[in-house]
């Protein structure tokens, strides 16, 4: 399957169900060939999924789980912009960011499930470059927010 909107709805996230702003800014800002898309915390119908800091709150597995629905939410923001993953290129930047303990040095391996969720869609086109971070909280309280800048198509 080489669509890579049929592919993310294959994976259960629906096109459709992108979040809403939750404050002032754009979801996505284009320039030139560069879309710039914003923090996506681990929303599926309007609702945090995951919450809470990592590992204590969650283990490893369910922080990469958050991970991957977070990069699904940039998809579905760009999707809603652009009208079709289609016009992805590639990956240009995935920044992560773990709402993590004080203890805690895996955000790097948190990371890998929105890594993995964009190599499973656009294969080797969807791994760029990349930051894993950890915070001592995130909006919401949510266990994970990812952010990609994209190289897109005219």
């Amino acid at each position: 399957m080489n669509d890579p909107n049929k592919k993310l709805e294959s994976l259960g996230y629906p096109l459709d169900d992108a979040p809403a702003p939750g404050g002032v800014y754009k979801p996505v800002t284009v320039i030139g060939s560069i879309a710039y898309v914003s923090g996506a915390v681990p929303v599926a119908r309007g609702r945090l999924q995951y919450a809470g800091k990592v590992p204590s709150d969650l283990d490893l597995p369910a922080a990469q789980r958050a991970a991957g629905l977070c990069a699904a939410n940039n998809l579905r923001m760009i999707y809603q912009e652009l009208g079709s993953l289609d016009r992805i290129a590639r990956v240009l930047r995935l920044t992560g960011f773990v709402n993590s303990e004080p203890d805690f040095t895996d955000q790097h391996l948190v990371i890998n499930g929105a890594s993995e969720l964009l190599k499973e869609i656009f294969g080797d086109l969807g791994i760029g470059a990349r930051s894993a971070v950890g915070m001592t909280q995130l909006p919401l309280g949510s266990a994970v927010e990812t952010e990609l800048i994209l190289e897109i198509h005219s």
